[in-house]
């Protein structure tokens, strides 16, 4: 009782996470949680020797975020960046129940503080697991300070993801041992600055002890595990979300006081923080550059298929995120995957077959959808040649007239809407993340079906294959659980290796969560720098463009004078306004992998953000493209200040008084 008092959480029982170990996870190529032991690890022979030391570093691998269920990782859909439908099973999700504003202090719908599969249980096993190694005795000094600085990385990502999700916390330095009193094991909460100054601690000890493999050169069994490019980019991060308007300088949690009666937020800006998050990131890419990690090209995505221009961007853009341990991947977790169930809830039945091969059950809506540039590389609202007044008819290009019905002002590209068939106008003129990422009614689905054509120069378009969403058409309703909400489907999640091995098989190839890519360190740099400086400078630039220009996009100088509309022209040389672009460009080149319901609470915009009516289109009452392509109501998002920070568990405030609960809850 006395060991399980830290924070008011569960007792953690050590030989659990060791029996865990078994659980390991699968990914298609080999990785470090694969590993497998022959029979039950006992706390008595947890060090006896390397063989059991190293399962029980896959024990502290294994209490890591399950980044890649739905039901576990807050970031996928408790924005409504992606939405469930409304049928029973999927509104039982935790993470929509969060979305939706159904969280408590006493019922959590989602939590980490406490239980076997909170951060806290997880860190106790890393402080075992420090306090320990040094009795093995047949480690030699490389491999024991190497797991050292895996463990401390782990510890430190806890500790973090605790921040990001409650707020201050009570960082756990050591273990309370079972003797001491229970007076002593019940601890405050700290200043946020003092937990971030922790966090930081351990990712410095990790950096300078230089234990950290450049590169994985073991890729059979060590695939998953840390390297020095990992350490540095989860610094950049640490301080990137310090110098934000959540954590530095809110004001708006002026009264949230601590046990003397202080501000657990500091209540002045430090504007120099930004400057330490940018150097954090230089020292990240050069990290990266060390280790050969860098964007994802174009020429990168291999294939014996003569494809266009166009579709090789595509699914290059797609394979950024969905090839396992490509260039551009600092960091993928494995402790849950984007599996066979993840990827089913994404994937459309893309034509006739005698089974429900895939459930479809996850959407974008339109906030989402509509978040991506123009083809020119804009917002939808700054480019003065996009047809807005068309975006939410249905649109049909007629091959035999070489025109649009209606005389809309759409471009016309075969390589992603099919032609001689009716869809939305918001579906045409759009960048190739669009394509890349955003699956759609008549939309080209090319790369996943058994049937695909063998390249796309010169085929015909009866050779594609396209989801046929109306209503009783096969990709739509199967039945009262399985369909897809809101007309559009997460491409970017569903593998290019994941095929229809026939009309009604799919055989699903797994891949490690994405946590750390490139690019994200790219925009992070730009962001930081933006932030730091008087004005958006080269550097900031540079960085952005380098994402912009991979999706094959102009920089956003040359874009601003040559397509936006007089108002908006001016916008990447104001520090304000070039803000706002680079958050858009995170919102977009991230989309689906979790950032933005992150971003949009640590720049304090969730207020004016998710407070809005969650849209898609009439997909279970639409036979026809005209009662189809019908903006729809789904849900009434809302969020209010309590919603930046998940609730402490009453149990826990019960177990230990001295905890502090978060504002409004």
């Amino acid at each position: 009782e006395i060991c399980a008092c830290l924070v008011g959480s569960e007792m953690c029982i050590r030989d659990r996470y060791i029996a865990g170990i078994c659980m390991a996870l699968s990914v298609s190529s080999c990785n470090y949680l694969d590993i497998m032991p022959d029979d039950v690890v006992t706390v008595n022979s947890m060090f006896a020797d390397r063989y059991t030391a190293e399962r029980y570093l896959a024990t502290c691998y294994r209490g890591l975020p399950r980044l890649g269920e739905t039901n576990r990782n807050p970031g996928l859909v408790g924005a409504m960046e992606m939405v469930y439908n409304k049928t029973t099973d999927m509104l039982n999700n935790g993470c929509m129940k969060l979305a939706l504003g159904q969280n408590s202090a006493s019922a959590n719908v989602i939590e980490y503080w406490q239980g076997t599969d909170g951060c806290y249980s997880s860190i106790r096993v890393c402080n075992d697991f420090l306090e320990g190694i040094d009795q093995v005795t047949d480690l030699q000094q490389y491999q024991r300070e190497r797991m050292k600085a895996e463990v401390k990385l782990i510890k430190a990502y806890l500790h973090f993801f605790l921040i990001k999700f409650y707020g201050p916390i009570c960082p756990m330095r050591t273990n309370v041992a079972v003797n001491e009193s229970t007076q002593g094991s019940r601890v405050y909460r700290e200043k946020v600055d003092d937990c971030f100054a922790y966090v930081l601690e351990l990712l410095q000890e990790v950096i300078d002890s230089q234990a950290l493999p450049v590169i994985i050169t073991n890729r059979a069994t060590e695939l998953g595990r840390f390297t020095q490019a990992a350490a540095y980019t989860l610094k950049a991060k640490v301080l990137l979300y310090w110098a934000s308007p959540l954590f530095n300088g809110n004001t708006d949690y002026n009264d949230f006081l601590d046990h003397n009666q202080t501000p657990f937020f500091n209540q002045v800006e430090d504007k120099g923080r930004w400057k330490l998050a940018a150097e954090a990131c230089e020292d990240a890419i050069n990290a990266c550059a060390q280790a050969g990690i860098r964007l994802y090209q174009r020429e990168d995505y291999v294939t014996s298929h003569l494809l266009t221009d166009e579709t090789q961007m595509v699914n290059a853009i797609r394979n950024s995120v969905l090839e396992p341990w490509n260039c551009e991947l600092i960091w993928g977790c494995t402790r849950s995957m984007l599996d066979p169930g993840f990827q089913s809830s994404c994937l459309p039945r893309l034509e006739n077959g005698g089974t429900a091969v895939t459930v479809a059950t996850i959407s974008l809506p339109f906030s989402t959808v509509n978040a991506f540039y123009t083809k020119n590389g804009l917002p939808i609202e700054q480019d003065a040649s996009y047809y807005k007044d068309g975006m939410y008819f249905p649109v049909k290009y007629s091959k035999d007239n070489s025109e649009f019905t209606e005389h809309y002002d759409f471009d016309y590209n075969y390589r992603y809407v099919i032609e001689n068939e009716t869809t939305a106008g918001m579906n045409f003129d759009r960048e190739p993340r669009f394509y890349a990422s955003v699956g759609f009614d008549r939309g080209v689905w090319y790369g996943n079906s058994y049937s695909d054509p063998a390249g796309d120069q010169g085929t015909t378009q009866a050779a594609y294959r396209y989801p046929k969403n109306r209503f009783g058409e096969f990709s739509s309703v199967w039945n009262s659980t399985w369909y897809n909400a809101t007309g559009y489907w997460p491409k970017k999640l569903v593998a290019l290796r994941s095929n229809f091995t026939g009309s009604d098989n799919v055989s699903y190839y797994s891949i490690p969560f994405p946590d750390m890519r490139y690019a994200d360190l790219l925009l992070m740099a730009a962001e930081a720098w933006n932030e730091a400086e008087e004005s958006p400078n080269e550097k900031v630039y540079g960085y952005l463009n380098q994402v912009r220009n991979r999706a094959g996009l102009e920089g956003i100088k040359e874009t601003y004078t040559k397509y936006a509309s007089v108002q908006y022209k001016d916008y990447p040389s104001n520090k304000s306004r070039m803000r706002e672009i680079i958050h858009r460009e995170r919102q977009i080149e991230l989309s689906c992998e979790g950032s933005y319901y992150w971003d949009s609470r640590r720049w304090k915009t969730a207020e004016k953000e998710l407070n809005r009516i969650v849209q898609g289109w009439n997909v279970l009452n639409g036979e026809t493209a005209e009662e189809y392509y019908i903006p729809t109501n789904l849900y009434n998002q809302q969020f209010t200040l309590r919603d930046y920070f998940a609730p402490i568990p009453d149990a826990d405030i019960i177990r230990n008084p001295q905890l502090v609960q978060n504002p409004e809850w």
